[in-house]
């Protein structure tokens, strides 16, 4: 029997949410309103920081630099997910795969590039405050949100290009809810060791070392804060780095488990479930923890919508 390559294997089929039956509109509508909630809650957030002049300091260009790769992040998956819920045709081309991994993947990478650059910068502000002006100035800030951009689009290139020539045949379905490398080696019509190798070191290097840096840092922070001897200030210090911190364990949590492992796949409904939160989950919390647990922020909101309005009666006169 002759070989065959990935060209006699044009599309994928995505599962994605199996055997949901008649509650699949009530998924529908779920994954419709978080994807809603998600784009105008970061959206907010990105453009209040962006308008609003009180706001232009280090720590919020970072939050403002995570609120737009979120919007990215996103739409690599969720509108695919509510098209396939809603149609019986749930297709991806091969090429589609292959991009929709690697755009998931380098926004993936580049948000545990910029949540170490927030814990860096939290660090600096805690820990070393009379150096903090001097050390961590807008240049500085632009150049760490440039390199958390440009690492993480360089990182997945490689798993791509080894996928890209391995050979898929015969079975198609992709048990997965989106396009990712797992779901993707489970199809192949060869032994894929050193794919799944490769991953692993890639993976457990940007995760691991990012997340590592993450918890020094905090520790360090947490040392720092314990040591002011008011509780009022205490307070202080601990509120700014909680919002942060959330995010971080939440999203680390769930891709520590989904691709620091030398396997394809432990479960799928566990799978899918882990997709959920860092797919959907964190990108949907976010906005809630940086505004809801944030007053200046939340100020700054109030401000710049007030202040529309102000501009805007007069003409009415």
């Amino acid at each position: 029997m002759e070989p065959h390559n990935h060209s006699s294997l044009a599309e994928f089929v995505l599962l994605g949410f199996p055997r949901v039956g008649h509650i699949k509109g009530w998924l529908f509508a779920l994954l419709l309103l978080a994807y809603l909630f998600t784009i105008c809650g970061n959206m907010l957030i990105f453009l209040v920081i962006r308008l609003d002049a009180a706001l232009h300091t280090p720590m919020y260009h970072l939050v403002s630099a995570l609120s737009f790769l979120e919007l990215w992040y996103t739409a690599t998956t969720i509108p695919k997910m509510l098209t396939n819920l809603l149609s019986e045709k749930k297709t991806i081309s091969f090429a589609g795969c292959l991009l929709q991994t690697y755009f998931f993947h380098s926004l993936g990478a580049s948000e545990c590039y910029l949540l170490t650059a927030m814990a860096y910068d939290r660090y600096l502000a805690i820990c070393r405050p009379l150096h903090y002006p001097s050390i961590m100035t807008p240049t500085l800030c632009g150049k760490m949100a440039a390199a958390c951009w440009t690492c993480g689009f360089l990182c997945p290139i490689s798993e791509v290009i080894l996928v890209s020539q391995l050979p898929f045949c015969g079975y198609n379905e992709i048990q997965h809810i989106f396009c990712d490398f797992p779901p993707l080696l489970s199809l192949a019509c060869k032994d894929t060791s050193t794919n799944v190798l490769v991953d692993f070191a890639i993976n457990a290097f940007i995760i691991l070392v990012t997340f590592l840096f993450i918890m020094v840092s905090y520790g360090r922070i947490i040392g720092a804060v314990l040591k002011i001897k008011t509780a009022a200030g205490r307070t202080k210090a601990f509120s700014t780095c909680a919002s942060h911190l959330t995010v971080v364990l939440v999203f680390f949590g769930s891709i520590i488990f989904m691709y620091v492992r030398l396997r394809k796949s432990y479960s799928l409904t566990l799978d899918r479930t882990l997709a959920v939160v860092y797919s959907v989950l964190t990108p949907l919390v976010n906005p809630i923890i940086y505004s809801l647990r944030n007053k200046e922020l939340i100020k700054a909101i109030k401000r710049t919508i007030f202040q529309k309005g102000g501009r805007a009666s007069p003409t009415h006169h």
